[in-house]
């Protein structure tokens, strides 16, 4: 009763494998990026934005919700700041040199131990939690009960008995993002992989081949990156494990944030 759903960017189907890594637990909360970003302040990153505040937007309720009103060049600084506040090897370089400033596209060193972006293939693996073939890490259907999301009836699968923005974060005058960590986590012990804030990954958005592949990190090119799971503000579908959205790295959105994963850690 509940099919399978997809949209053309998401075809054709194909087999990904993903080696090992480690991914957060949580969204990236205000509070965990004001305490980097303050010790980055201090160590050369010298224009890491501000984030979402409470009480200048109207969608960040405080230090445990996540953070937003960033760039994507801002997520991947942030995740060479934290690595070297951890003394870790950061995994972002620009012309051989640690990425600390700017919004030059970096490369990335993946054999670092460091903090970085997932690519989109290991989003996914991530979002599904160990299971396969369903439109949701919990399975084929999504109500408010699961995550903080728009509900809207034209979607079979929708099966929410409170309709449009959730009604828990929602103060009648703004829609707002929830506490990371406010619905059950998935089979892998993550939270949010569908609702709350986009999630931004390292790739390129580009089209899909049928080819199978072994860690795929996108199309070689490309002027958007991928963002994953939808937000507070979108539809059940776009919640989905296998929906994709594109991003510009220099613009900032109230529905976009991320969480760090880890090819290796110590």
């Amino acid at each position: 009763s509940n099919p399978l759903v997809g949209t053309s960017d998401e075809r054709p189907v194909h087999s990904v494998y993903v080696n090992g890594f480690y991914m957060a637990k949580y969204e990236v909360t205000k509070a965990l990026w004001d305490e980097v970003r303050t010790w980055g302040l201090a160590h050369n990153y010298t224009d890491l934005g501000v984030g979402s505040m409470s009480g200048t937007t109207n969608y960040c309720k405080g230090p445990t919700h996540p953070v937003h009103i960033i760039t994507w060049y801002d997520m991947v600084k942030w995740c060479n700041a934290r690595s070297e506040k951890e003394g870790l090897t950061p995994c972002y370089t620009v012309s051989g040199a640690v990425m600390k400033t700017g919004n030059t596209a970096p490369e990335c060193n993946w054999a670092s131990d460091g903090y970085r972006l997932p690519t989109e293939a290991e989003w996914e693996k991530a979002a599904r939690g160990g299971a396969g073939g369903l439109n949701f890490p919990w399975g084929n259907t999504i109500s408010h009960s699961q995550a903080n999301y728009y509900s809207f009836s034209s979607y079979s699968y929708d099966v929410s008995p409170t309709r449009g923005y959730h009604p828990t974060y929602n103060d009648g005058v703004y829609p707002y993002t929830s506490p990371v960590g406010s619905f059950a986590p998935n089979g892998y012990g993550l939270y949010d992989m569908s609702g709350n804030l986009w999630e931004c990954c390292w790739d390129c958005y580009g089209s899909y081949t049928a080819v199978s592949q072994t860690d795929p990190r996108g199309a070689s090119s490309g002027s958007d990156r991928v963002v994953r799971g939808g937000s507070w503000f979108d539809y059940a579908r776009n919640c989905r494990a296998a929906d994709r959205g594109y991003y510009d790295p220099d613009s900032i959105s109230d529905f976009v944030g991320f969480r760090p994963a880890r090819s290796s850690v110590p």
